[in-house]
């Protein structure tokens, strides 16, 4: 049952950090180039499909996580720092996420469905600064969590 846990754990991090990763690092240089009028619907139609893959992951890592505390570490006033650490940092990168999705999101896809370019390009600016910052803590995390138990 562990391994399952621990299984769905890095399975669930590697969807949502990786996904920011190809987002921010190829993606977003690759349609650099497109009007925003194009580059905006495309924007849209991604962040569509890669949002409920977040939400999901999200449930997967708190639900392994919680499992893995309970079923391996002995609870939660047992852990060690890093793994306290590791679920700050998820906590953090999690309500960063909540913000995308219920401010700047829902704003961004109102702007590209009335063609607000100018709105959409404002908004579109937000979620790239959290996305970023996501990305940051969720590598940081990624390390602490692979190399925490040798430290």
């Amino acid at each position: 049952m562990i391994l399952i846990g621990h299984a769905l754990h890095v399975l669930a991090a590697l969807i949502w950090i990786g996904g920011m990763f190809f987002a921010h690092l190829i993606l977003r240089p690759s349609l650099q180039a497109l009007e925003p009028s194009s580059r905006f619907p495309v924007w849209q139609r991604v962040f569509a499909r890669f949002f409920p893959w977040v939400w999901l992951s999200i449930i997967a890592l708190f639900g392994s996580g919680v499992g893995m505390v309970s079923l391996e570490f002995g609870g939660f006033s047992t852990l060690n720092g890093y793994v306290q650490v590791m679920m700050a940092l998820g906590g953090l990168m999690t309500l960063i996420y909540l913000y995308v999705y219920f401010v700047p999101w829902r704003r961004f896809r109102a702007a590209t469905a009335a063609s607000d370019w100018p709105l959409a390009g404002t908004q579109i600016r937000l979620i790239r600064l959290a996305v970023t910052t996501n990305l940051v803590l969720g590598l940081i995390t990624v390390v602490i969590g692979a190399t925490g138990r040798f430290t």
